[in-house]
Parts: structure tokens; sequence; C-alpha cells
């Protein structure tokens, strides 16, 4: 990562270091400032935090309740190498009385597990299955640190920006899908400055490499998969079919996702409806294409008479309308990466985004949990959201809410009392008009 992850040199006296970082936490935490011997990594993280207007006296909440957590877990992909997880760190925790959590790419505490009396310890700390320790929730620490960045870290001491974590050192490696390269959540060990040591990292390091393996073992033939259509947050889909991926034009993107939501398949006129704007566009336009999409997917394109996906097609909005829809709502944020296809201008995608991200932000502000309203409106489809920021702002303690509520008041005098947030559709030569959200 380019800089020492816990910086000792040579006969430094912990004592001392631990003294200097509590100073650079409180003049950091004060005016700003980053002063030695803050390490490069962590003085971004910090700067981060500050942006997200983390408080260094912030507590972890629990967000996942017990049986929605057990439901969450049971489904998520880092389940199948828990194995690996406790073969390799789960003794070495044990008889070191440190903890092994693992976490979600959310940075939500799925597993954590050690010593008892460590355990109790981290109990009274709120470093617990089901809470949420995002680098937006909980500041810098390991495992939400390394799922903001990518990449393995080690967090010293007064390095964790909430200062009740001061007395706890941790170090997390990210894991990765092996077939796609995105971060499935963190590995982690946790405890006390006995984990100050290089070689804490490298372990867990290696601990996570072990787990993307077991996971490449584990995974399905790709050929006996279902169609899979990745289309949230993108502008051109990708198509896992037939054991590959095939990114799709904008046009092949939206056909492939009307037909995702529409199973039982649309007639030529209901489709050439929902793609175009101009209602005068000739059944000639859509049949050519169709045939153009034939030459991308061969035998896996879509059938006619009418309009129907070749085989079975599981969407990534799909899914995260089933988690809304089961009140999950922790699970569907993490599947929910930003808007379906956002450029596209298409009326039936147009009507379709707006539901699915009306149906989101409903279920984030009626669960009134700070956390991830938080997240929301520090996403670039929920900086402008006036809904989620006025929730935000009564989710907080009474003391902290000044910021949300001048945002709040903003957002009004800009836009107008009660309207909505930007649209992607509505954005127009560079300069965004708002509507307001879509009805059922």
């Amino acid at each position: 990562m380019g800089d020492p992850l816990v910086a000792l040199p040579g006969g430094a006296d912990p004592v001392e270091r631990t003294r200097e970082l509590r100073r650079a936490h409180a003049a950091f935490t004060r005016d700003g400032r980053v002063e030695a011997p803050v390490r490069a990594v962590i003085a971004r993280s910090w700067r981060r935090c500050a942006r997200a207007r983390v408080s260094p006296e912030c507590a972890p909440r629990v967000e996942l309740a017990e049986a929605e957590l057990r439901r969450y877990r049971a489904e998520h992909p880092l389940a199948r190498v828990m194995p690996v997880f406790r073969d390799l760190v789960g003794t070495f925790a044990a008889h070191g009385a440190h903890l092994m959590a693992v976490c979600d790419a959310r940075g939500s505490l799925l597993w954590v597990e050690g010593e008892p009396g460590t355990l109790r310890r981290a109990e009274r700390l709120g470093f617990v299955p089901g809470a949420r320790w995002s680098e937006t929730a909980m500041g810098t620490n390991a495992p939400g640190t390394a799922v903001a960045v990518g990449e393995p870290v080690q967090v010293f001491g007064a390095e964790h920006f909430s200062r009740r974590v001061h007395p706890w050192t941790c170090a997390a490696a990210p894991v990765r899908d092996p077939r796609t390269g995105g971060v499935l959540g963190a590995v982690d060990i946790t405890g006390g400055d006995g984990l100050a040591h290089p070689h804490s990292l490298a372990f867990v390091r290696a601990v996570a490499r072990a787990a993307e393996a077991q996971l490449a073992l584990l995974a399905p033939d790709p050929a006996a998969a279902a169609d899979t259509l990745t289309a949230l947050g993108r502008d051109e889909a990708l198509l896992g079919t037939g054991g590959r991926t095939v990114r799709l034009s904008r046009r092949h993107s939206e056909i492939m996702a009307l037909l995702a939501h529409h199973p039982e398949g649309l007639a030529g006129e209901e489709l050439t409806i929902a793609l175009y704007e101009d209602e005068s566009v000739s059944p000639v336009t859509l049949r050519a294409e169709m045939s153009r999409l034939r030459g991308v997917l061969g035998d896996r394109a879509p059938l006619s008479r009418p309009y129907r996906t070749a085989a079975a097609l599981a969407s990534d909005f799909t899914a995260l309308t089933r988690h809304l829809a089961g009140g999950a709502v922790s699970a569907a944020l993490h599947r929910y990466p930003g808007p379906l296809l956002p450029a596209s201008t298409a009326p039936g995608i147009v009507r379709l985004r707006r539901r699915i991200e009306d149906q989101a932000r409903a279920a984030v502000v009626a669960r009134a949990d700070a956390g991830l309203l938080t997240d929301w409106v520090c996403s670039p489809w929920g900086a402008d959201d006036p809904e989620a920021w006025r929730a935000l702002a009564y989710a907080l303690p009474p003391g902290r809410r000044a910021a949300a509520l001048a945002r709040v008041r903003a957002l009004d005098l800009e836009l107008g009392p009660g309207q909505g947030p930007v649209r992607p559709e509505a954005v127009r030569g560079g300069r965004a008009t708002r509507s307001q959200p879509a009805g059922p």
C-alpha cells in the first residue's frame, strides 16, 4: 500500500507513539490538521470521515435484527468460506485473546467470534454481529476502511476515528468475488496492542486470498448457471450467459432489462412503446434492433411472438426489489450501486427506474436508521434528496442535527418545499431538473 502499516521505527517507544497519535487525533478533530506521525492511509480515511460528518464520539448501531441477520448470513457468499476463516483465524484469535470478524461490502458485521472475555469487551463496544462498522458509520476502522478502499489495512489505537475504539488494534483484508472482482466483504482480526505488528496484516491478507481460492473452487459451472443481467448503476448492462459475460449496448441493455422485468413476454407493440420516446417509430426499427441483438447473443437471444428471453434471466434489480419487499433493507442497499440504466430515456425504463428508486428511498426513510440514511444522502443519487435529508435530521440525536437541517433548508430554497430529488433522465445539457416521485 506504499506507507508502513504500523509505523513503529526501530527503537520507537510504543507508549510515546500512542501519545503522539492521540495528540494528532485531537488536532484533526479540533481543526482538521493532520500531524505526524499519522500515516497517509489513515489521514485519507480521517478526511473521508470528516466529509461524511462522522463524529469522533460515534457509537455503532445494530441494523440487522436477529431474524434478518440469520437470513442474510445464510445467503451471503462469504458463508461458504466461514470454515476457512475459522480454521485459519479462529484458533489464532482464541489463543491470543483476539477476535475474528467478517463483514459484508457495506461494513455490516456478519460474524464476530473469538475468546470469550474479549467477546464480552467487544459487546460493550458494540462490535457485534448485525452492527454497522462502515467508515460512514464508525469512522476509520480496519474492516470498514478495508471495504471502503478495497485494500488490506491495519489500524492501531488512536488511528481509529472513534475515540471509544482507541484501546483496540485491528487488521482486515477485503475478500473479492473471484469471478467479478467485486468486494464481497472483509475478514478482520481485532484485539489489543499485540496485533500492532506487520505480520498481523500479512496474515489476514493471506487468509483473504485463501478464501478467494476456495470461492473459485466452489463456484458453479458457468455454463450451467442461469443467465444474469447486471443493470443497476450502469449505462451499459452486463449479461452473463452461456459461460461468458457480454457488455450490451445501451439499446440492447434496455431491451434485456424490460424483458427481465416481464418474463411473460411483451408483444412487439408493447416493447416498442416501452423503448422509444417517439410514438411514430416504425415496428421495423424494433425488428432491426432485435436482429442486431441476435448477432451478439446467437441462440441466447430473445425469442419473438411475444418477445421473451430464451432462458431464465435473473437481474440485480429484481433481487433488490425482492429484498425490499421482504423488509431486508440493509441487504437490499448492499445490492444497490445506483439507479437502473441511469442514462436511459426509454419510457419503460424511466418508469421502472423511478419505481425502484422510490421503493428503496421509502424503505430507507421508513427504517429511520441514521447509518442507512447517511449512506443514502452521501451517495450520488441521494445527495439532493430532501426527503432523505429530512429523515436523517430527525434520526440523529438533537445535538447532531444542525448540518442535516441546514442541507434540508438549502434544498428547499433551491427546489421549493416538497420537491423530489434529481432524476437521471431529467438531466439535459448539463443542467439538472427535478421531478416528483413516481406513482406505483
